[in-house]
């Protein structure tokens, strides 16, 4: 079964409240297998005609069910809440080889 890869565009409205989701989400994801690839750190765009990232977080997870179980899980949720009063975001989950 190939791996998943959940990529993650986050544009971050209330930076005190991501930090607490972020703090919380961190478990959550280790407890579903996932792994964090990117987290951050500095872009270099080489090209946007279709997308603009502003924040990339890439997770590794062992199957696109696995990473979908996570997002749509009964802990993940009420962290989910923060992040969604803290930031926009676009997620999807893509897989891997």
């Amino acid at each position: 079964m190939p791996s998943a890869y959940l990529v993650m565009d986050t544009k971050i409205h209330d930076s005190v409240l991501y930090e607490k989701y972020k703090k919380l989400a961190k478990p959550i994801i280790e407890r579903f297998g996932g792994e964090y690839l990117v987290r951050g750190g500095a872009l270099h765009i080489d090209q946007s005609e279709l997308w603009s990232p502003s924040r990339l977080v890439l997770i590794k997870f062992e199957s696109v069910e696995v990473a979908k179980s996570f997002l749509s899980s009964e802990v993940y949720r009420p962290v989910k809440a923060i992040r969604l009063s803290a930031s926009e975001a676009t997620i999807s989950i893509v897989e891997g080889l």
